[in-house]
């Protein structure tokens, strides 16, 4: 069987790749290195000793995805290509709607024309918006609060209505928190263009000594210490959920809207204490007024996902911060 792997030189994508390679399948990946490097795939190939079908191109250019669709057999998608920086959509709205939402339906047209109907879609918890109570369950009513949030909640309508025209299609929308860590090797990681706009990579980049202190945006949430809480999960369960997923994909009878998290959600601050003790580095940091479209707290109920995948998260804070920690440090300048 083999996966077509839409960003998938990314972080998140190129540890899905590891996983879905180790459990037997072929996998093509396709990015345009927008917010990623061809090296990570040569990492990748090194962890798993054989070479990865890589093209270059953009989800937006039906040229490109076609030449995909004819010099190989896809059986499944996996679609991570998309831009993720919540302030960034709040600055450039059009930017994320034309290559989030358009991109998208080019590519559901191409996997329509070659009859391949299966797609794993890397959603998001922003979908919830700014959720009335915690923890987040998967009937919970969606919004959004900033324009990235929008293209997931957007893109998960238009599945949904391409469902609804042809019942043919397999599609599972993984709703995943806050991806952190990285692979047990240190060979591959996340590696963002610019100032990070995720809290670990600004953390470990911070301990490396690339940033001169960790901006916190705002301490006066209603949260323990003040900063917004998620719930972190190691970049490897949340691969693990995608090759769930992908197992699964041929029984749902309806379009699936499942949660990947740990359940459990930590304030900025609390991570920043549990990764100085893991690494042994001080992080210094400075509080910053509250970032537009956050949310004060926004953790999972993994229930489902256990209930339908048969998956659950198994690596805890420590382990995500060590991890991040090894990768940072192997890599100080990233790829």
């Amino acid at each position: 069987m083999a996966i077509l792997i839409t960003g998938g030189a990314g972080y998140i994508g190129s540890h899905t790749v590891v996983v879905l390679i180790e459990a037997g399948y072929e996998v093509v990946v396709f990015d345009n290195f927008c917010n990623s490097s061809d090296k990570s795939i040569k990492r990748v190939e090194e962890i798993v000793g054989k070479f990865i079908p890589l093209v270059e191109g953009d989800i937006r250019n039906s040229i490109d995805l076609e030449k995909v669709f004819e010099n190989y057999s896809i059986d499944a998608v996996i679609h991570f290509a998309g831009l993720k920086a919540v302030g960034e959509s709040v600055a450039e709205p059009l930017k994320y709607y034309d290559n989030n939402i358009h991109g998208t339906a080019v590519l559901c047209e191409v996997m329509q024309k070659y009859g391949c109907k299966s797609i794993v879609f890397s959603s998001s918890a922003t979908v919830y918006g700014d959720p009335h109570t915690t923890p987040i369950q998967e009937h919970f009513p969606l919004s959004a609060t900033n324009p990235y949030g929008r293209t997931k909640l957007f893109i998960e309508e238009m599945l949904r209505d391409i469902f609804v025209a042809d019942n043919q299609w397999k599609i599972a929308l993984l709703r995943y928190f806050n991806p952190v860590g990285a692979h047990i090797s240190g060979v591959i990681g996340e590696d963002p263009n610019g100032i990070p706009n995720n809290l670990m990579p600004f953390i470990t980049q911070t301990a490396i000594g690339r940033r001169e202190f960790l901006s916190v945006f705002g301490d006066d949430y209603d949260t323990v210490d003040g900063t917004g809480v998620r719930d972190y999960i190691h970049v490897v369960d949340l691969a693990l959920g995608h090759l769930k997923a992908v197992e699964k994909l041929h029984t749902f009878e309806s379009v699936m809207a499942i949660n990947l998290g740990t359940g459990r959600g930590y304030s900025v601050l609390e991570v920043v204490n549990a990764f100085e003790k893991a690494s042994n580095k001080a992080v210094p940091y400075k509080i910053t007024p509250r970032r537009s479209g956050d949310v004060a707290k926004c953790y999972a109920d993994p229930t489902y996902a256990k209930d339908v995948l048969g998956w659950e998260a198994t690596r805890d804070i420590n382990q995500m911060c060590e991890d991040s920690w090894r990768w940072q440090s192997n890599n100080p300048n990233g790829y």
